[in-house]
């Protein structure tokens, strides 16, 4: 059985105050396997010259408004929004600079659908972490859970949804890449399998160890993640979160299988979950 946002107001409206979702593998929609052959990217932050292609693309691809900046000169979000799936910023200080490149990871084992409700967000076979709009009930609890704050809420619409890149996942189910790395003129973003991409990073951190900081982000954190990344300087600078290696969805989900789903006792897990993706920034920050 699935539960769509009409038929959970109709629930809600009733006063029932406990979810069963019997029918609904959480987990399996978070986890579908191994990875190492699905599709993904890599993107090397030191052949970045921040054109902000990729970033033209994804918004041509997929049909959002532009953000220009304030002369209406250039695209120019300012983060990831409703409106922006990837974004590009530049990272600087009095001895270097570095472009950096945000979207959804698209997680081996995502959080976002580890602790969906109605499994709104999955993970599919081939890569992509999909959302599926009209199962969506706008809980929001995969935008508390995600370690990277990439889900994003429409909370000007009337009927808000989630907004996140989708990794293209129809242009490589026809065989072709993501919109964001054909566009990229340099060769800092390119796709290919998981294990292509990890096997082109570490050859580049082999062939130039003073080029590179000693580590490719995405192969080991929360248990992997289909967008790779390599830098010339830490990730902490870049604005990446230290994380362990534990998958979240080992923790989520002892919390996501108890029947009945009891929603008080689900926002107290949530916090837990939070504090859990979230302490080292706030750490970092204080």
């Amino acid at each position: 059985m699935e539960v769509n946002r009409r038929d959970f107001l109709k629930i809600a409206g009733a006063g029932i105050g406990t979810l069963v979702l019997p029918s609904l593998d959480v987990k399996a929609a978070a986890i579908p396997g191994n990875l190492e052959n699905a599709h993904a990217m890599l993107y090397d932050a030191t052949k970045c010259v921040g054109c902000r292609a990729c970033q033209v693309a994804c918004k041509k691809r997929a049909g959002l408004p532009y953000v220009m900046d304030e002369n209406q000169l250039y695209e120019m979000p300012t983060d990831l929004n409703g409106d922006t799936w990837t974004i590009i910023k530049l990272y600087q200080d009095t001895e270097t600079y570095s472009y950096v490149k945000k979207q959804c990871m698209h997680c081996v084992a995502p959080a976002c659908a580890s602790v969906c409700p109605v499994a709104a967000l999955e993970k599919t076979p081939e890569g992509p972490v999909v959302y599926h709009s009209y199962k969506c009930i706008g809980c929001r609890y995969c935008m508390t859970a995600c370690p990277f704050d990439v889900p994003k809420y429409e909370w000007d619409e009337t009927n808000p949804i989630i907004q996140k890149c989708d990794f293209c996942a129809d242009l490589q189910a026809a065989g072709q890449q993501p919109a964001c790395s054909a566009a990229c003129p340099t060769g800092a973003l390119i796709s290919g399998t998981r294990a292509e991409m990890l096997a082109i990073a570490h050859q580049r951190l082999a062939d130039h160890p003073d080029q590179y900081f000693n580590h490719v982000y995405g192969e080991y954190e929360v248990g992997g993640t289909s967008m790779l990344y390599i830098a010339g300087i830490s990730y902490e600078k870049l604005g990446y979160p230290t994380l362990k290696n534990q998958p979240i969805p080992d923790i989520t989900w002892p919390y996501m299988k108890a029947v009945p789903f009891v929603f008080f006792g689900m926002a107290g897990a949530m916090s837990a979950i939070y504090y859990w993706t979230h302490r080292n920034k706030e750490e970092e920050e204080g």
